[in-house]
């Protein structure tokens, strides 16, 4: 029995996250041999778990509702962790597809190693969040971030022995006021623009004059973990502008009071006073291009998915309610009331570092032909400073200097009840894209009743809501399988995953439908989400593991787009699974498998997952 129980043990410690327990491993008489045939029921959706299974050889289809395969389990992989870590009932159903052995954790052993030993505890738990509401800004300021998040970490060095012209001639070029001096890859000591001027100009020096006789040496540095609060104080403290970060002799880069003064400015609030006080489109565009950084830092500080893109769309509001403004004035005043809705993702406050426009206007039913010349430059106005400023137009023209997406109130009307009267395929695109509608400048009253009347007749026609639905589960998460993740499979993108339409666009579409079916208000996916389950349309169960997976899936796809930022290149949507750490894609590939479990959930016309 003894060598038994040492065999399974070594089976279970040679894999991932079992390894991670520190050895020797002491709870051998503990473990179980499951042995099943094939298609033998493991355990079933809403049943409670003896614990948690590890594959040993076979393998497992866990299905969603109605049978739907949405993962193939081979040796090594787990069943049942998440529905140990909820309430100890399996989530899905687990079945045998050859005949399998599988080792049992009982759930108290499980729930033992959970809390003895947090690497294994981490395989489980996905990353905490800092929850930061959208209104605060602390996870971005001096006290969150670190010296490594705000320095730059290209820094400008030059050997003791270079000429004073030639450090000043590099200060110029890289438009820089500091470089560091190094010698043998050790740091020597540190030049500023404002040595050049006090001992080089004023001391009557030759250009020729070598660095080692004007430098600063063996100057004061920071570690890169400093937080940035740390670095303005010692700044202070010994009347410099600059510190060399440095940790164990490496040289890591460079930070000055200009680095930390920027930060200081680059908050959401910040930036949008700015924009409120900008005299036109370009000067608009200057303080926008700061928003990557912006995002960049927010994503380091570890705010929330919700809080980064709720302060990404902010700016966005803020720049179209200044061209309204801008607009008005130089047409001067309009001839009937009117309001501008944004749609899409900045409809749902959900922008990120990649957005175009998608907006439209509604104009009040006294509107006549002669008044369209005027919203028409409106318009265009309006978009052409959105493109100024890097929201470039819709590709799909849904904007409104497209005449289809500016009308009068009753016209918005008619377009609502026809594609829902009659749901064919381009009414459900359409539909879905209207449907997240927000106002952003003008006369909100225009849409109040508006929106209210279009979900209550949505609600009301099965028809309508089925089609959405269908129409919904086009877009699917991208597990493979046998290899884990479905990749793109040619093109430029080719062996990545594109973190929008196959990661949060299915959430978003599964929130658009319960927001339906609940005659739901809410614009804004998570609230949707949320909404549905006080309102009992998707399952308690169903619905918190769905705001799990899709903070998840959305904060993956920030960290990816934070990462090309801080690498100075343009973010997208495209993330390849090589690039992610053994636990970060057994996390993604959980929270894919919560949303297809949720969109066949939907599929056979149930809540789902409890």
């Amino acid at each position: 029995m003894a060598r038994l129980q040492e065999r399974l043990t070594d089976r279970l410690t040679a894999h991932a996250p079992f390894d991670l327990l520190p050895r020797p491993v002491t709870f051998e008489a503990r473990l179980q041999r499951v042995i099943l045939p094939a298609d033998s029921l493991l355990c079933a959706a809403g049943a409670p778990l003896d614990g948690l299974y590890v594959i040993e050889s076979g393998a497992i289809d866990i299905e969603a509702e109605g049978g739907d395969i949405v993962s193939h389990r081979r040796p090594g992989d787990v069943i049942g962790e998440r529905g140990l870590m909820a309430d100890g009932r399996a989530t899905l159903t687990a079945r045998t597809a050859a005949p399998t052995a599988l080792i049992l954790l009982p759930t108290d052993l499980f729930q033992d190693l959970l809390a003895k030993h947090p690497a294994f505890a981490a395989w489980f738990l996905p990353k905490a969040q800092v929850d930061i509401s959208a209104d605060t800004e602390e996870s971005a300021g001096l006290t969150a971030l670190s010296v490594g998040d705000l320095m730059a970490a290209t820094p400008v060095t030059c050997p003791p022995g270079t000429a004073i012209q030639v450090v000043a001639e590099q200060m110029r070029d890289h438009r820089i006021s500091s470089v560091m001096v190094v010698e043998d890859g050790a740091l020597a000591g540190i030049v500023t623009a404002r040595d050049l001027t006090n001992r080089v100009l004023a001391e009557g020096l030759d250009g020729r004059a070598r660095v080692r006789d004007v430098m600063t040496a063996d100057p004061v540095t920071i570690a890169p973990s400093a937080l940035g609060l740390d670095a303005l104080v010692m700044l202070a403290d010994h009347s410099i502008s600059h510190l060399p970060v440095v940790e164990d002799g490496r040289i890591h880069g460079m930070i000055g009071r200009t680095d930390l003064f920027r930060r200081q400015a680059a908050t959401a609030s910040h930036m949008i006073a700015e924009i409120v006080a900008a005299p036109d489109a370009v000067a608009m565009a200057a303080i926008v291009a700061r928003a990557p950084a912006l995002l960049a830092e927010l994503v380091a500080a570890g705010t929330a998915p919700a809080a980064v893109c709720r302060r990404i769309t902010d700016i966005t509001d803020a720049v179209t309610r200044r061209l309204l403004i801008l607009a008005e004035a130089a047409l001067g005043p309009a001839p009937v009331p009117w309001l501008w809705l944004a749609c899409g993702s900045q409809g749902r406050r959900e922008q990120t570092g990649v957005s175009d426009q998608d907006n439209c206007l509604i104009l009040d039913d006294s509107a006549g032909a002669e008044d369209d010349a005027y919203f028409a430059e409106l318009a265009r106005i309006v978009s052409s400073g959105l493109d100024t400023c890097g929201f470039v137009y819709c590709p799909g023209d849904m904007m409104a200097t497209n005449p289809r997406w500016r009308q009068k109130r009753r016209v918005w009307r008619g377009y609502f009840d026809g594609w829902i009267d009659q749901p064919d395929g381009a009414a459900q695109m359409l539909a879905s894209v209207m449907f997240d509608l927000r106002p952003i400048g003008g006369t909100e009253a225009l849409f109040d009743n508006l929106q209210a009347e279009t979900l209550a007749r949505a609600r009301g026609n099965s028809i309508f809501v089925a089609h959405m639905a269908a129409n919904a589960l086009k877009h699917t998460p991208p597990l493979s399988l046998f290899r884990g993740f479905a990749l793109i499979r040619s093109g430029e993108h080719k062996n990545t995953v594109d973190l929008k339409h196959s990661g949060v666009v299915p959430v978003v579409d599964l929130g658009r439908i319960y927001a339906l079916q609940g005659a739901i208000p809410a614009v804004n996916t998570r609230a949707r989400l949320r909404a549905a389950k006080e309102r009992r349309v998707v399952s308690e169960a169903g619905a918190t593991e769905l705001l799990d997976a899709y903070d998840l899936i959305a904060e993956t796809r920030l960290r990816h787009q934070a990462a090309a930022i801080r690498r100075g290149k343009t973010p997208d949507n495209y993330l390849s699974p090589q690039d992610m750490s053994e636990l970060e894609r057994n996390h993604l590939r959980g929270a894919f498998m919560v949303v297809k479990a949720l969109q066949s959930a939907l599929g056979h016309g149930r809540a789902g997952l409890g």
